[in-house]
């Protein structure tokens, strides 16, 4: 007689405060993975490229760009052969691309290293999100999700410090152990304690085809294309402001010691954003929400650019203000972006939301790298790229007009 147990049975959980703390730690790999990185970006250029220094900022672009692509398959992959493989095998890689970047003896050996990285560091993120699908759904889903994102967003608040900490006491090359280190934690957390939430009974093969299809029905859709070249230009303008936020610091207003506090005082005041979003979206509407944003950072670029080309100088109490007013900005446009790119999606949203955020991601990236190449010792690219971008969302926002009855067709 069989003594197997059947696929049906129900998953065993693990008490509901441990599971908010291993997801929680599951998608703060990404950002604990950029924002820790953050205060060593000028002297690893000083050191890695000091014919160029402005070039360190791809290690930030790097490790995005690799993110981008590994967003596009690790759903379909975890659908196929379940969320726990998938988590331990990305960090297994996470931690080879960490140790490559931390030893790389040239700025292009580090890149790849940082690009392995990103490429893995998607599964974590994607694949725990499914995990708590699996688990739950409903109002005890969104209150998970909630409290996850409340601990998950104080990541960037800590990291920097963190980061600098760890430089300065170790050197910028034990960073990157550190976060092998931190993938290492979470893997055997992971794989000593969570059980698997997706059965084989539950999976559904990978194939490129499916992906391929997905893919096309979703750019027939014409909100989907606008939403997701919107979202492309604002993460643009936030991948720009990250890879050149520590040199501005730095180099404009002398301030690198200081970095991690203004920026983690950042980190925090930005927070607010998304909690009042969530209050007003169903009143105002995600449309007009998002068009107001970018309107009041138009304006307040603007007047940044016009302060620094008038005066060739900006205080940096000017800087910091309008530098967390496009923090400001992701949280009332990005979530509501989003939620308009999935609404027409019906049965491809899982798919769609991959190939949403892969070619959101990886084109940003690319338009990114310019403006944080350009660095020229002062804040004026940096304002100047993030003025183009917001401008450009402007006006398709403007293009996309309001919501039409074949809008979800």
């Amino acid at each position: 007689m069989s003594t197997a147990l059947p696929e049906a049975l129900p998953v065993k959980r693990l008490p509901e405060w441990e599971f908010i703390a291993l997801v929680a730690m599951l998608f703060a790999t990404i950002a604990f993975s950029i924002d820790a990185m953050l205060p060593a970006l000028s002297t690893i250029g000083q050191e890695l490229s000091p014919e160029a220094p402005n070039r360190a900022a791809l290690v930030v672009g790097a490790f995005v760009f690799g993110m981008g692509f590994g967003t596009l398959f690790t759903g379909p992959l975890s659908d196929a052969v379940g969320r726990k493989g998938v988590i331990l095998w990305s960090y297994l890689v996470f931690i080879i691309g960490a140790i490559i970047a931390g030893t790389a003896p040239t700025l292009e050996i580090m890149l790849a290293g940082r690009f392995l990285q990103g490429l893995a560091a998607a599964g974590p993120r994607i694949a725990a999100l499914a995990m708590v699908r699996d688990l739950y759904n409903g109002p005890k889903m969104a209150s998970i999700m909630s409290i996850t994102m409340v601990i998950f967003g104080l990541v960037p608040a800590v990291a920097p410090l963190l980061g600098q900490a760890i430089m300065l006491g170790f050197g910028w090359r034990a960073v990157f152990f550190a976060f092998a280190g931190f993938a290492l934690v979470a893997s055997l957390w992971m794989g000593l304690r969570q059980p698997e939430t997706h059965p084989p009974s539950a999976r559904r093969p990978m194939r490129l085809a499916t992906l391929w299809n997905a893919m096309k029905i979703a750019l027939s859709n014409r909100v989907f294309r606008f939403a997701v070249a919107v979202q492309t230009v604002i993460y643009a303008a936030l991948f720009s402001m990250i890879s050149a936020i520590q040199p501005v610091f730095d180099i404009s207003y002398g301030r690198a010691e200081s970095f991690p506090l203004w920026f983690g005082l950042m980190a925090i005041l930005s927070m607010s954003a998304s909690f009042i979003n969530s209050r007003i979206v169903v009143r105002f509407g995600m449309r007009r929400i998002i068009m107001t944003a970018l309107g009041v950072q138009i304006v307040m670029a603007g007047a940044a650019l016009t302060d620094l080309l008038v005066t060739a100088t900006l205080p940096f109490v000017a800087f910091f203000i309008w530098a967390t007013s496009v923090m400001f900005l992701v949280g009332f446009t990005l979530g509501n972006l989003n939620a308009l790119a999935m609404e027409p999606m019906g049965r491809i949203a899982g798919m769609a939301a991959s190939v949403s955020g892969a070619i959101s991601t990886v084109l940003s990236v690319i338009m990114a790298m310019p403006i944080s190449l350009a660095f020229d010792g002062t804040p004026l690219a940096l304002i100047a790229g993030v003025l183009v971008c917001v401008s450009v969302a402007m006006a398709l926002m403007r293009w996309l007009g309001p919501r039409r009855a074949t809008d979800l067709s």
